[in-house]
């Protein structure tokens, strides 16, 4: 993990809010790929998905770092620094 990003200490052990999109499913909406948020546990669509719950979720709340919530995928990304972390941070 890189040193430039000083969002790490946000990270938590969180309990994923859904098994799918949060927002998808109270609309009835579909989604690509899932991020859960690793501030809150808020499970969100990604910016593939038309949506863009993740990222929403972001500028909503400031949370800085998701991590993927794909099955066999284990990587991270920090909003505010634009950085990927592989793999994704643990609290």
């Amino acid at each position: 993990m890189s040193a430039r990003c000083s969002h790490l200490k946000e990270v938590r052990a969180v309990t994923p809010s859904a098994a799918g999109c949060e927002d998808c499913l109270k609309i009835g909406d579909r989604w690509v790929h899932l991020r859960l948020c690793l501030t809150c546990g808020h499970v969100g669509c990604c910016d593939s998905s038309k949506n863009k719950h993740a990222t929403k979720h972001f500028h909503q709340t400031h949370h800085p770092i998701v991590r993927s919530f794909e099955p066999g995928e284990d990587w991270g990304w920090c909003y505010v620094d634009e950085l990927m972390f592989e793999p994704a941070p643990q609290a």
